[in-house]
């Protein structure tokens, strides 16, 4: 079976005191695989390396067995994106839109209002990710997104990164604007989300509690060496 992200002996320099390196990490379809021990910095050079916006200075990544410096041009790069639905604390929300509009932002520009075809997909991943629960009193699709809570927030970015059914799903410090408290709840939905999908998902985060918590396969960075190394039990296990 062919893994969905196989990367080798990979280095690539980057403003840090080392470059980051990685030896090996493969992902196959349908696993869950959580990588700590990355900082903001390196998080961001690992996802540019994974979806082809950067090539490594040696080795190699490939992606649903092709190599990324094999695309070539910026057409082909951008329709390659699709593959990958991306959680960042980069990503941005249109803040004085409503939570629907936000979702509806990966199937149509026309927003104002929200077709009722892509309503309804809207509706359904709201569910999906736990931002409308079935009882709850609170309609947060209706509500201005940038007067939401950090645990809704996080959810929109991951509802919109699942719409439209990625090969991978990447997610780089998705816990960093959570309370401890929430962070529980937010890791639950997105385990059941990937497990329901089957869906291929690399966690980048600097914790090794929440890569234990997120994944079945929970390793962590020697920096020095980019060797990756079972991660250590933390309080959610």
């Amino acid at each position: 079976m062919t893994p969905v992200l196989h990367i080798s002996g990979i280095e690539k320099g980057y403003h840090s005191l080392r470059p980051l390196r990685l030896q090996l990490l493969s992902i196959s379809p349908g696993e869950r695989v959580a990588v700590s021990g990355f900082d903001a910095a390196a998080a961001e050079v690992l996802v540019n390396l994974v979806t082809g916006a950067s090539l490594p200075d040696r080795g190699e990544v490939r992606v649903m067995g092709r190599l990324t410096s094999d695309i070539s041009g910026g057409d082909e790069w951008l329709a390659s994106l699709d593959r990958f639905g991306i959680v960042s604390p980069r990503g941005v929300l249109l803040e004085s839109a409503t939570v629907e509009q936000n979702l509806a932002m990966p199937f149509t520009l026309e927003i104002d209002p929200v077709p009722p075809g892509i309503a309804s997909k809207v509706s359904a991943l709201a569910r999906e990710s736990g931002i409308q629960r079935e009882g709850q009193g609170d309609d947060w699709l209706q509500r201005i997104a940038g007067e939401t809570p950090p645990d809704v927030r996080a959810r929109i970015h991951v509802a919109r990164a699942i719409a439209l059914d990625p090969a991978l799903l990447i997610l780089e410090h998705p816990t960093i604007t959570l309370s401890q408290d929430a962070r529980a709840a937010f890791i639950s939905d997105v385990v059941a989300v990937t497990d329901a999908r089957k869906l291929a998902t690399l966690v980048i985060t600097q914790d090794d509690e929440v890569a234990r918590a997120m994944a079945a396969r929970a390793l962590r960075l020697e920096p020095a060496t980019g060797t990756l190394k079972p991660a250590k039990r933390g309080w959610f296990r």
